[in-house]
């Protein structure tokens, strides 16, 4: 007997409004093999070659998507199918404020509909490109997949960067969750 969900990815979406994310760490498929879906750098999902136009489609996808072994896969509870990510799954499209200061929390939103607050589980990075110089940051969503920070969202973080004395020096970032995060790329060697 079907439910009419598995034929139908309208139904899928509609019964996944307002729940949380499938358990997709839960789910322990066999590899069925690669498909021809690539999310590019800023975000655009694509499958053959040409952009998925249904923003429902791309949250459908993004809610089943799973990092394994630095490999990305749309994971249900029968098939694993394994993705290509130019960069990061998601882009963090929207920033939002509140408080100031070390009680400050910065809240973001991605470009399917994610929505996280910068703290411990959900630490903000940057990357800088050793050839460049230019900075990629990043925020935490989910079980290791990150959104890129887009270029007005990193604006908008850089004008709140504090210096912070710690350690390693003075460094230059911004808190949130009552943590601080680096945002110059001098950890780690970058």
């Amino acid at each position: 007997m079907s439910t009419g969900i598995q034929s139908d990815p309208m139904a899928l979406i509609a019964a996944l409004k307002g729940r949380r994310k499938p358990p997709v760490h839960l789910w322990t498929p066999d590899f069925c093999g690669d498909i021809d879906m690539r999310i590019a750098r800023d975000g655009t999902w694509y499958y053959m070659g040409s952009p998925i136009g249904r923003p429902a489609m791309v949250q459908l996808f993004s809610s089943v998507l799973r990092l394994e072994d630095g490999k990305f896969f749309l994971v249900t509870p029968v098939e694993k199918l394994g993705i290509r990510v130019d960069d990061a799954p998601f882009v963090a499209v929207e920033m939002v404020v509140e408080g100031s200061g070390r009680g400050q929390t910065l809240s973001f939103r991605t470009n399917v509909e994610d929505a996280v607050s910068a703290d411990a589980s959900h630490p903000i990075r940057v990357s800088i490109d050793t050839e460049t110089g230019e900075p990629s940051p990043y925020v935490m969503v989910r079980d290791g997949l990150e959104a890129l920070i887009a270029r007005p969202v990193f604006y908008d973080l850089v004008e709140l960067a504090v210096e912070e004395a710690g350690e390693g020096g003075t460094r230059l970032g911004v808190w949130s969750g009552g943590r601080f995060f680096p945002i110059d790329g001098a950890a780690a060697g970058e």
